[in-house]
């Protein structure tokens, strides 16, 4: 992507990690980024943007399992030395035909990255895709694990944590399939890559993180941009997903027959597992409601299958009320920020409730949040109309 630099045209790098909910994040930066310079439509790709492929084998057998930390390890590993070659390429061509690169972005995952840009003398940037919050998180880690508040134990789930308000000890950023200390190294790893860094994206807005954003600028001494919500700044980019399911838009069209406010759209990102049981019961829950709604099951949501059988007698029951912003959330979180996003969302900005969960989603609680989210006054305080 070409920008300005020193009134000379130059190239920033970006890096997204290969997840949707990370990649989408970085197509949008790099669409307001140059829509500073030139101002075109990003959705229409300008002709300077270059998408250059940075070859990675991982072992099939990570990449099929959920320790998410593991994988994350190994990623970077594999990537070190492709990343660092192609960059030195970008850089070795630059000077034939713009002048070279400015900077690289990156998730801040992509700590193997951001040290080769480093070592290539190329000033690198961070990039946050989730909050301000999750990020302070990730800064005060290893004084929670001090303090005793991980290994999580049952009987302190509801207790404060005293370095994290407002959050309690099952708020706390977690991956219950990968180990505490591969975790932890983990995170402490984005936090050191972003200590080195010449500065620090995240996706957010002073408005409702600064006393989180003031901790990160005061911890990392280096520059602290929030530049967020991207998705208010830029419009999606048409035609590229990391998923070829999502091209399939049909829903659009029965969704367009329904009431304002009334359908229930289920989604759990790209890493989240649920066991059958839990599938089962959340599927007779949303049929239960007797609401309209759009599901995303996707490949792998269900441990140990491929694909996403619905039960029997499940599609005869919900007819065609179901197809598998500004608008109020129900939380079921599973892993990593998800936790403190569900607190965030209903108890502090108060614009969604949790299902109650003690060890799997039950039918008849998620019956209940829908209800209490769409069918009474709560759910209309919450944002419905």
């Amino acid at each position: 992507m070409s920008s300005s630099c020193s009134g000379a045209v130059r190239r920033v790098v970006l890096f997204p990690f290969p997840y949707q909910g990370h990649f989408n994040p970085v197509l949008r930066l790099a669409g307001a980024l140059h829509a500073r310079g030139r101002a075109p439509d990003p959705a229409d790709y300008p002709a300077d943007y270059s998408f250059v492929a940075v070859p990675v084998t991982v072992p099939a057998d990570v990449v099929a399992s959920e320790d998410i930390a593991r994988l994350v390890v190994e990623l970077n590993a594999c990537c070190a030395a492709p990343f660092k070659e192609r960059l030195a390429e970008l850089i070795s061509d630059g000077g034939k035909d713009d002048g070279g690169v400015c900077c690289v972005i990156t998730d801040v995952i992509w700590c193997s990255a951001q040290a080769a840009a480093r070592e290539l003398n190329v000033a690198a940037l961070g990039f946050m895709t989730s909050s301000a919050a999750s990020f302070g998180s990730y800064i005060v880690y290893p004084a929670l694990i001090e303090k005793g508040y991980f290994p999580a134990q049952e009987e302190r789930r509801d207790d404060p944590v005293d370095l994290l308000p407002p959050f309690r000890v099952r708020d706390m950023e977690r991956i219950e399939t990968s180990s505490l200390v591969d975790f932890a190294s983990v995170l402490a790893h984005r936090v050191d890559g972003a200590r080195q860094s010449s500065g620090l994206i995240i996706n957010t807005f002073d408005a409702i993180e600064a006393t989180d954003l003031s901790k990160i600028r005061e911890d990392l001494s280096i520059p602290v941009f929030s530049i967020g919500p991207l998705n208010k700044f830029t419009p999606p980019v048409k035609g590229i997903s990391l998923y070829r399911l999502q091209q399939d838009r049909r829903c659009l069209d029965w969704l367009d027959t329904q009431a304002p406010g009334t359908v229930v759209y289920v989604s759990f990102g790209s890493l989240a597992a649920m066991d059958p049981h839990e599938f089962v019961e959340l599927a007779w829950g949303l049929a239960d409601s007797k609401r309209p709604f759009v599901w995303v099951v996707r490949p792998s949501l269900i441990r140990s299958f491929e694909s996403g059988e619905l039960p029997d007698g499940f599609r005869e029951e919900i007819g065609d009320r179901g197809i598998s912003e500004g608008v109020p959330t129900i939380s079921r979180p599973f892993l990593g920020d998800q936790f403190g996003n569900a607190r965030f969302v209903c108890d502090v900005w108060r614009v969604g409730v949790e299902v109650e969960v003690e060890t799997q989603v039950e039918r008849g609680k998620t019956q209940a949040a829908i209800e209490k989210l769409m069918g009474n006054n709560e759910g209309k305080a919450l944002g419905r109309g």
